[in-house]
This record gives structure tokens, C-alpha cells and sequence, in this order.
């Protein structure tokens, strides 16, 4: 064989060598292990209420013989409540803080900024007694109302309305437009994207949302899904599916937007 044909061959076949594992690859093989340790309760919760021989039979004892309607009217109502106070004081304040200059305006923003250092549990015990002085207990009212602390959804526009050309609010001005023209006619149609992200992460928290709702409500009529799963008697795997259902639902129609949405507010935290 001659020296050109093994050279041949050497550049036809070169040596193995094995794969460098970077960054990369490690962030997937994590982000896989945690995806799994996520999906596996769930995956097990359905396959526990379809196993049974009489998975037909659960639901429809969980339909009938509860007041799963009455429940879930309670938190469409509540949820739907606390995702339009959510918006509308995110994007009205946010405006506020990018837009207009008023005595105190940077204190405010600390203020909302300082806001994540100060736990939900740490303020229960006063929005609980002050929702029994105001008689909204047992109420709808009672239960939107301290869900309505939203200081990431005010950073989220706020952030957003900074990015926006300063034209925009000059034309405004020029057409002798109101403030609140201005952010209802120019900007938050600008910002179809974030309000709808926000706007179903909103949602599906307060869907989900236990221990609030389990304080402010004591009446099986006024209790939302969440809650009053745990007052139907022998409760399964049914009745958690029943729960989660709608917004596994929502979650699977609007995952783009809610992926987007949070991609956003990551990008806002850094």
C-alpha cells in the first residue's frame, strides 16, 4: 500500500473521539429531570381516575352528587374578577410610573420594586381582618380583592411603555388626547401580547389559589374549586382532575402567549 493511500484513508476515516459535554448539555439533561419531576404527579393523578374500573362512575358521582357547578361558577367568577383588577391597576399604574412626572415618582417605584421583598403570607392576617371590618367575607369581593397586589404586572407594562417610541405620546399630546385616551387608544393596543400573557398566568394562579381563598371562605356556596374539593367526602383522583381540568385547559391553548409573557418578565428581572 502506498503512502498516498494511507494518507487517503486517514483523512477518509479520522479518529473517534468522544463528545464534549458543555454547558448545554448539562442545562438540557437538568431541565429534563425537572420536567419529569413535574409531569409525573400529574401524569399520575389521570391515570389513577381513568385505572379504576369505574372511572366513568367517579365523575359522574363528582358531578351530581356535589356542587361542582356552583364551584366552579365561584372561581370563573373570582378568577375572571382578579385577572381584570389585575390588568387594569398593572397597566394604569405602569403608565403612570413610565409616562408622567409627579412629585414622588421614583419613591413610588421603589416602593413597587421593594414590594417583592415583603412575603403574600406575611400580609394575610391584615387582609383578613380587614376584609371582616369591610363585611367581605364569604363574598367574592373578599376573595378578589388582596389577590389584586400585583407588583410584577406594573413592572411588566411599565417596562413596556418605556420601550415604546416617545412619538407615540407626542402625537397624543398634539391631538389633545387625555392621559387615559392615550393609554387606552395608543398604548395598550401595543401591548396586545403582554396584557394576554399576563392575563392567563393571572388567571390560572387565581384558579389554583388555596390558601387565601380557604381563609376568606367558609360556606360550601361561596367556595371556589380549589377549596371545596377538599369538603367532597371520599374525595379521589377524580375529583383533583375535575379542579385542574380547566386550567390545564387554558394552559394548553395559550401556551405561546403564556411562554411569551413569561419570557418577558424574566428579561424584566435581569
Amino acid at each position: 500500500m502506498t503512502d498516498q493511500s494511507l494518507k487517503s484513508e486517514a483523512w477518509a476515516f479520522p479518529a473517534l473521539r468522544p463528545p464534549r459535554l458543555g454547558p448545554g448539555t448539562f442545562l438540557t439533561l437538568a431541565t429534563i429531570v425537572f420536567a419529569a419531576m413535574w409531569f409525573y404527579p400529574v401524569w399520575a393523578t389521570f391515570y389513577r381516575s381513568l385505572s379504576s374500573g369505574n372511572f366513568l362512575a367517579d365523575y359522574y358521582r363528582v358531578i351530581t352528587t356535589t356542587q361542582l357547578p356552583v364551584w366552579y361558577l365561584n372561581s370563573v367568577v373570582t378568577s375572571a374578577g382578579v385577572t381584570l383588577g389585575v390588568l387594569v391597576t398593572g397597566a394604569t399604574c405602569g403608565y403612570a410610573l413610565s409616562q408622567l412626572s409627579f412629585p414622588g415618582r421614583k419613591v413610588l417605584w421603589w416602593i413597587v420594586l421593594a414590594s417583592f421583598a415583603v412575603p403574600v403570607q406575611a400580609l394575610i392576617i391584615s387582609h383578613f381582618f380587614l376584609m371582616f371590618r369591610m363585611g367581605f367575607i364569604n363574598s367574592w369581593m373578599g376573595v378578589i380583592l388582596p389577590q389584586l397586589i400585583a407588583p410584577l404586572a406594573v413592572i411588566v407594562y411599565k417596562q413596556h411603555f418605556d420601550s415604546l417610541p416617545k412619538e407615540l405620546r407626542e402625537a397624543g399630546i398634539m391631538d389633545s388626547a387625555s392621559e387615559f385616551r392615550m393609554l387606552t387608544r395608543l398604548y395598550l393596543p401595543l401591548s396586545g401580547g403582554i396584557t394576554a400573557g399576563l392575563g392567563i398566568i393571572t388567571f390560572i394562579g387565581a384558579w389554583n389559589a388555596f390558601l387565601w381563598p380557604f381563609l376568606a371562605v367558609t360556606r360550601d356556596e361561596k367556595m371556589n374549586v380549589a377549596v371545596a374539593i377538599d369538603q367532597v367526602p371520599g374525595a379521589g383522583n377524580s375529583t383533583v382532575v375535575m379542579a385542574a381540568l380547566p386550567a390545564i385547559v387554558v394552559f394548553l391553548v395559550f401556551q405561546k402567549r403564556i411562554i411569551a409573557a413569561i419570557t418577558t418578565q424574566g428579561s424584566v428581572k435581569g
